[in-house]
């Protein structure tokens, strides 16, 4: 037993930690940050004040997590972020595709604590930082009230994840908060007074439905007539719940630090008497038998400090797509923002302008500019209020955080301070370790000399030779435009055919269209158009689709029969069609391999025929905008403020968005064994990848080297579909395992002695560390096919 006599004071219990990198902030940039940290060997403490991890995206707040996906609805193919937050967002597809948000806290929570690096100290709230000179932070003092334990953790480094920037501002960093006049960066879309210069908090709530009668009555401190006080009253119905309803946002005109609290109990004000007026208003029959079942305890905030690094972000380099020397991350989702008013104000929830393609965000960004060792990670790195816009999104700052991460273990293994990794040959260890990780960061490629790989021979038991998407029994309609996003090498474009059936004799408008930006997907520069007439059922002979194309694989393929189009939705047929096989030849020259569309104009006469067969790098598009993210088909942008005018060119979510049939003369052939070694582990200008010809039945790729190598880790990369954003709360997946992924696949050495044997793969990246490391002088990676209409693909092969 523990007896204590009365005393004047006592201290608090205090633990004294060291580490090579503090990470103060645990949502998922700090949480990648120090996963990052700790992969490289450096001691990591992780400091988060919260009782889980991943901030506006844990369960208590329960935020989706996007970036430069947006949705799929902008033209940002293959754009979802790589490494650590890909393998968070892959792995929470597959455990959890119906987006309970409580899982995720499990999955962050379980990848952190497997890093034995790492020290994680949950409600854990830093409250003072001491400094050993004028500019360098010395240590943090943190409090657990759970525990009642004080804790001092000493660092060279620190990285500061912690949204409102507490470690940067009790050291003295130069921060701003609100938005900046148009004229300092040239920013047209800098926001009038009248619009707000911050963006404000939300707060969600989730309902379910009971199937019996549910009484509400609401908390004295409901807001009352929220038809007189929300504007958008009109838009809160019984089908959204959750993030959906993102725009019950308020704060924008108060102190988004300091004020919080205040604004917490505004916002928990809104949201009961929202669910008042749902319930007991008498306009929502439907929710007599709903219930509320979760209001969230704390705010999602969006924007309060944000600090000076040697660079700021701005309007321009998004719009413009500026290429840095020193870039390490990237961005992609539009330029996002809100009314300060919030749910309180009568214009729009949000004003959103996406760039043609992704932009990339410099290392410069990420570091104080005045306190030496300081990073800054999340929503708080140096960006003007316009640039924040969409730098500020979860994914974003993630990816961002990893870069953080690795360099702050570079410069407290080496004794370096941030601003000396940003040029030179620093700098290009640190973007080609990234890359080397998992990093996508675009335009910057660079060989890892380590890598053993770079030094084979590599040959393939096979490669697509893609000389047809064959056909299958269902039509599309040309309600709107459609496309098929195809790689196509530098010279003569090849001759396409399509299926195509008309009601009456009409002509089919079909151009070929590039980016005017090579690695964007814009289709914003048109190369050569071609009209093809389509005669009237009674006047054409049937065509057997069956025979007509070669197969990309072998499948059995009915012949197609009439239906009525409606919708732009497949129409599946039967028996009887009379469908034209028309050749489309554009007798054009491009200059350099890059991606194109080949884009079927609207036409509700004429249908074309589908395919079922999908493959890594070539998708369907259509010219239509997604309402989450954009207001048309068309961004059009009002004169003056500096955004491009351009179509929005989107592929549909799965279980739908299946290929056009389509064949191509002379067969698309950019997939061999050479592409292991190569480009980036996504399509770019090109698919990049090793794909197999889909009737190989054993498919492999064979490294080589003239003398034997010794080996004792391998890493492959492999198509995770990076163009499926993977929110990870309440939208829900079609599948657990993406359908270009490789499940199963065999390593063996030249005596062919098996390495590793996995069957059930579902991650991008699989790194297979060797018990013992092997002399050999070959190595043979045999893959399975996804399916009989899915060729095995893989992206990258590294060894070490």
């Amino acid at each position: 037993m523990l007896k204590s006599g009365p005393q004047n004071e006592r201290d608090l219990k205090c633990d004294h930690l060291t580490a090579d990198v503090a990470v103060v902030g645990g949502g998922l940039a700090g949480a990648c940050a120090a996963i990052a940290a700790a992969r490289t060997g450096a001691k990591v403490v992780l400091i988060q004040d919260r009782p889980v991890l991943g901030g506006n995206a844990s369960s208590e707040v329960r935020l989706w997590v996007l970036g430069a996906t947006s949705h799929m609805g902008n033209n940002n193919r293959w754009a979802r972020e790589g490494g650590v937050i890909d393998e968070l967002l892959v792995e929470n597809t597959y455990r959890n595709p119906e987006g309970n948000p409580l899982i995720v806290d499990t999955i962050l929570l379980e990848k952190v604590v497997k890093e034995p690096n790492i020290t994680l100290l949950l409600n854990t709230a830093v409250f003072e930082v001491t400094k050993s000179d004028a500019d360098t932070v010395g240590a943090v003092r943190a409090f657990c009230s759970q525990n009642s334990t004080m804790y001092e953790v000493e660092a060279p480094v620190f990285i500061d994840a912690s949204g409102d920037g507490i470690v940067g501002f009790m050291a003295g960093a130069a921060f701003r908060m609100g938005a900046e006049d148009a004229d300092e960066f040239g920013e047209g879309f800098a926001p009038t007074n009248g619009y707000g210069d911050l963006l404000g908090h939300s707060l969600y709530f989730y309902t379910k439905d009971t199937g019996r009668p549910v009484k509400f009555t609401p908390p004295s401190y409901a807001l009352q007539d929220i038809e007189a006080k929300v504007p958008r009253y009109r838009s809160f119905n019984t089908k959204e719940h959750g993030c959906q309803l993102w725009w019950i946002e308020h704060g924008g005109r108060l102190d988004t630090v300091h004020d919080t609290e205040r604004i917490k109990w505004e916002l928990w004000q809104v949201v009961y008497g929202v669910w008042d007026h749902i319930k007991n208003s008498g306009e929502f029959p439907e929710a007599e038998s709903m219930t509320l079942e979760w209001v969230g305890t704390i705010p999602g905030k969006r924007e309060s400090r944000r600090f000076e690094g040697d660079y700021m972000i701005h309007q321009r380099d998004l719009v413009e797509q500026t290429r840095f020397d020193d870039a390490v991350s990237y961005g992609g989702w539009a330029i996002d923002l809100h009314p300060a008013d919030g749910v309180f104000s009568d214009r729009p929830g949000c004003t959103q302008w996406h760039s043609k393609g992704v932009y990339q965000v410099p290392y410069r960004c990420l570091y104080s500019r005045n306190i030496n060792n300081l990073f800054l990670a999340g929503r708080i790195i140096s960006a003007s209020h316009v640039a924040f816009g969409s730098t500020r999104v979860m994914a974003t700052c993630a990816h961002a955080g990893q870069a953080v991460g690795h360099a702050a273990a570079i410069c407290a293994a080496e004794g370096k301070l941030p601003r000396d990794l940003s040029a030179g040959d620093d700098l290009r260890r640190l973007q080609r370790e990234l890359i080397g990780r998992g990093q996508y960061i675009p335009h910057v490629h660079l060989e890892d000399e380590a890598d053993l790989a770079q030094r084979a021979t590599i040959s393939a038991s096979s490669e697509l030779k893609l000389a047809s998407l064959p056909p299958c029994r269902d039509q599309l309609a040309l309600d709107d435009a459609w496309a098929m996003l195809v790689p196509l090498e530098a010279g003569r474009v090849p001759r396409f055919s399509v299926w195509a059936d008309a009601d009456e004799a009409t002509e089919l408008q079909v151009e070929l269209r590039t980016s005017s930006r090579l690695g964007n997907f814009t289709p914003d520069r048109l190369l050569a158009q071609a009209t093809v007439s389509l005669q009237a059922p009674a006047d054409r002979e049937p065509i057997d689709v069956t025979a007509a194309a070669p197969a990309m694989a072998m499948a059995a393929v009915k012949r197609a029969g009439t239906a009525a189009a409606h919708g732009g939705a497949p129409v599946a047929n039967d028996v009887g069609l009379k469908d034209e096989l028309v050749e489309i030849d554009f007798n054009s020259l491009i200059g350099e391999a890059q991606y194109a569309c080949v884009c079927f104009k609207a036409n509700p006469a004429v249908r074309l025929r589908l395919s079922d067969h999908r493959l890594t790098g070539v998708l369907a598009l259509t010219q239509r905008g997604n309402d989450k993210v954009a207001k048309g088909r068309v961004q059009e942008p009002p004169a003056g403020i500096g955004i491009d005018t351009f179509a929005f060119w989107l592929p549909k979510r799965r279980p739908g968005g299946r290929n056009l049939a389509m064949t191509f003369d002379p067969p698309l052939a950019q997939t061999g064994g050479e592409q292991l070694t190569q480009g980036p582990s996504r399509p770019t200008t090109q698919p990049n990848a090793y794909i197999a010809d889909p009737t190989d039945p054993n498919p492999a790729a064979v490294l080589t080297w003239r003398e034997a190598q010794t080996i004792g880790r391998i890493v492959l990369d492999f198509d995770a579909d990076f163009d499926h954003p993977m929110e990870s709360v309440l939208m829900g997946h079609p599948e657990r395992v993406m359908p270009f992924c490789v499940r199963g696949y065999r390593v063996l050495d030249d005596t062919g002695r098996t390495l590793a044997h996995v069957t059930d793969n579902h991650q991008t990246r699989n790194t297979i560390e060797l018990p013992e490391p092997v002399t050999t002088k070959s190595l043979r990676i045999e893959l399975a096919h996804p399916a009989p209409t899915t060729p095995a693909a893989l992206f990258r092969v590294r060894c070490y």
